[in-house]
């Protein structure tokens, strides 16, 4: 019987020591991947904080060859039109394209101090602008409009 009771007694012994190292692996396995997830992201980090960089530099040329190319003017805006006589009275005699007629007209405005003085978009008529516009006030929107009836 001595020898039975030692057998087991022998076997428990090493059943606990087992457990013991499965555990101590078991801790020490996390430990390694919580370090390697901290040190991943530093290195994703510092991967994406270079990109950047790269990229900036790659658009920096081509942003100079944008230049290069200059924009052609639409020939409708710059075509001279044909005055009639109640706007060559107030912007000259001389066929304009419609940009200038604007122009000369916020110049004439301006001058004679036609804007009203609390809503600056309103503009009050003088005798000469009242046979252009037609009304005595007209907002700035609408003088664009109000002028095409006077031009060929």
């Amino acid at each position: 019987m001595a020898t039975a009771k030692k057998a087991p007694a022998k076997k428990a012994p090493a059943k606990k020591a087992a457990p013991a190292k499965k555990v101590a692996a078991k801790k020490a396995a996390p430990a390694k991947k919580v370090a390697a997830k901290k040190a991943a992201p530093a290195k994703k980090v510092a991967a994406k904080k270079a990109a950047p960089a790269k990229k900036v530099a790659a658009k920096a040329p081509a942003a100079k060859k944008a230049p290069a190319k200059k924009r052609t003017p639409n020939a409708a805006f710059m075509k001279a039109l044909t005055l009639s006589p109640a706007l060559a009275a107030v912007v000259g005699d001389k066929p304009l394209p419609r940009t200038e007629i604007v122009s000369k007209l916020w110049t004439y405005i301006k001058s004679k101090g036609l804007q009203d003085k609390i809503n600056k978009r309103m503009i009050n008529a003088d005798d000469k602008l009242k046979a252009v516009f037609g009304k005595a006030q007209v907002s700035m929107f609408e003088m664009a409009g109000l002028i095409g009836k006077h031009v060929k």
